[in-house]
């Protein structure tokens, strides 16, 4: 027989220790680890108690920012027992500035009011205090010379055969370069291309576009051969002023940023035309990085997803000295002190060493100046090329170089086509129709033109009242000093009727102006339209594509086209534009029509 034993009973003790240790280690790394506040552990969306900060940056970083931006607030990171959610809102450096200093305003400006600026580079900064110190607004930004994210210098990226037939890489090439052949009557046939044609310079506006500024800042000191120390009496100059229209004689048209060169570029490219649109465009050195990579918008997320162009681009770097971006880091004194240290958290972390690498890794050199490894000859660089770096002008002489370049900048020659179709009398905001905003848009852009430039405009719907054309000639090309009033008196008198006529339309503007075009001066036409074509007479997109084809770049006509309104054909409008070689406008939000109008008329 055998004896059933007894079960033994375990001692629960154990257990119930080791659970309760457990238990503390875990409590105990979370709250070491987690961000602090109510907030804490939550994603960037709902980070209620964390100090909210917003940074407006420059286009061309915004998307890498945003980036690391979403890292750091997902990081658990904090500062003195707080932590921060950062916003990244891209503005460009010129609009920046010009919304600090009237007053940003959201609406008007998008994103909420930053604590934070970080435009392309100092001289923004510099033009800002200016502004401020003329006002009664106060002081904006302080005195102190603000930290760097990240450099890069501004080039002459050009079609890699173009630079290679004037010495690239052995032969130091510049500003002088680019006048010679802009006043050779051979154009590329001085050199032995005569089928290249002229020399056809691509630059961004100056009151918008660093590059634009940083190009028209280096062009006075070329002329002066100085690389330091320009002054207010150089600006006067008659050498300087006509060495300087010169080279702004080769321009296409200008614009509010690069990303219209780029764009153009890499469709012609696309079509085995890269070497057709160009000759040259002033941009920063990590464009010409980011153009060979197949992604000219240099955003991260588009990286290794674009095709690779055909002829690639390299940077020539101005032999009489370029400057610096320098991608300044700015609090601005509206931030709260919570905000403040924030602000000195987040710059901390974008400045260790892990997130430089990602910029350096976007082809930015470092805060530093050191270029990292994607930087090479192989990437169309010249990373190891001794850079002849100039000195920014004071604030007065960036103010002056500005209003100068105003009466140095290549004139225009525009056609203003303006959609009065029965749906411009919809409800746009307050109360008022998207006629009725346009309106008063089209009104302000007028004036933004010189006396000088030649513009005219005309209207178009469908056919009203017996009309054998759905659009109507209102007031023919000629100087803006003997048009403004007519053009003003006829966009206020403007009735929305009828349906939209856009192929037709776009095409007899074209061929209108295409009639008078001459070298000297840009020619464009803008087309603003809240609607797709509803035209039965003329549905042929891939038609009129084929005649807006600007292949022919010695002379053509660019359509700058504006989508006005939530219905309005974007798509449509975007391909219009680019086989045109110009650039479509994204104004579905009425509210956008007035700076979105600034944006166009900067094109000239």
């Amino acid at each position: 027989m055998v004896l059933d034993t007894p079960t033994r009973r375990r001692n629960p003790l154990p257990l119930i220790i080791a659970v309760v240790i457990g238990l503390v280690v875990i409590i105990g790394i979370y709250l070491v680890l987690r961000p602090a506040g109510k907030g804490a552990g939550k994603s960037s969306a709902g980070r209620g108690d964390c100090v909210a900060l917003s940074v407006a940056a420059s286009s061309e970083k915004s998307a890498l920012l945003s980036e690391l931006a979403g890292q750091y607030n997902k990081s658990g990171r904090t500062f003195g027992g707080r932590c921060a959610d950062v916003k990244i809102i891209s503005k460009a450096s010129g609009a920046a500035m010009e919304a600090l200093a009237a007053g940003w305003d959201p609406r008007r400006d998008g994103g909420p009011v930053p604590q934070v600026w970080s435009p392309a580079a100092s001289s923004w900064v510099s033009l800002l205090r200016q502004r401020a110190a003329s006002t009664d607004k106060g002081t904006l930004v302080g005195d102190t010379k603000p930290a760097s994210l990240a450099q890069t210098p501004l080039v002459l990226a050009m079609p890699k055969p173009m630079a290679v037939a004037l010495g690239w890489p052995a032969k130091s090439l510049g500003w002088s370069d680019v006048l010679g052949l802009t006043n050779d009557p051979k154009g590329w046939g001085a050199v032995g291309h005569p089928e290249w044609g002229s020399f056809r310079l691509g630059k961004t506006n100056p009151h918008f576009s660093t590059s634009g500024l940083n190009a028209t800042v280096g062009s006075y000191f070329a002329a002066t051969g100085r690389s330091g120390d320009l002054t207010e009496a150089d600006l006067g100059d008659p050498k300087v002023l006509d060495f300087v229209k010169g080279v702004e004689a080769g321009v296409v048209h200008y614009g509010d940023t690069t990303l219209t060169f780029l764009a153009n570029l890499a469709a012609a490219d696309a079509r085995g035309q890269g070497m057709n649109y160009i000759s040259a465009v002033a941009v920063e050195e990590k464009s010409v990085y980011d153009y060979n990579q197949g992604n000219p918008t240099g955003d991260p997320k588009l990286a290794g997803k674009g095709q690779k162009p055909r002829v690639p681009l390299v940077a020539v770097y101005p032999k009489e000295g370029t400057l610096v971006s320098d991608n300044p880091y700015l609090v601005l004194a509206s931030a709260s002190d919570e905000q403040k240290a924030a602000a000195d958290d987040f710059l901390k972390y974008l400045q260790s060493p892990e997130q430089q690498k990602r910029f350096t890794g976007a082809a930015f050199r470092g805060f530093d100046g050191k270029p990292g490894s994607v930087l090479s000859q192989a990437n169309g660089l010249l990373p190891n090329q001794q850079l002849g770096v100039l000195d920014p002008p004071s604030s007065a002489v960036l103010a002056k170089a500005l209003s100068t370049w105003d009466s140095q900048r290549k004139r225009a020659r525009v056609l203003l086509v303006l959609d009065v179709s029965g749906s411009m009398a919809d409800s746009a905001v307050g109360g008022k129709s998207k006629l009725e905003v346009a309106k008063q848009a089209a009104l302000r852009s007028v004036d933004l033109f010189a006396p000088d430039d030649e513009v005219g405009l005309w209207t178009f719907s469908t056919e009203q009242r017996g009309a054998s054309t759905p659009y109507t000639e209102q007031v023919p090309v000629g100087p803006v000093s003997g048009n403004s009033g007519r053009i003003k008196g006829v966009i206020n008198g403007m009735n929305a009727e009828g349906g939209t006529a856009l192929y037709a339309t776009t095409r007899a503007a074209q061929q209108k102006l295409l009639a008078g075009a001459t070298p000297d001066r840009i020619n464009a036409i803008v087309v603003l339209t809240d609607g797709k074509n509803e035209y039965p007479k003329d549905s042929d997109l891939d038609g009129l594509l084929r005649d807006l084809d600007a292949s022919n770049l010695e002379n053509s006509v660019r359509v700058f086209t504006i989508a006005y309104g939530d219905k309005a054909d974007l798509d449509t409008l975007k391909r219009i534009s680019s086989a045109s070689r110009a650039a479509a406008y994204d104004a579905r939000d009425p509210i956008s029509i007035d700076s979105v109008l600034v944006n166009v008329v900067s094109n000239f």
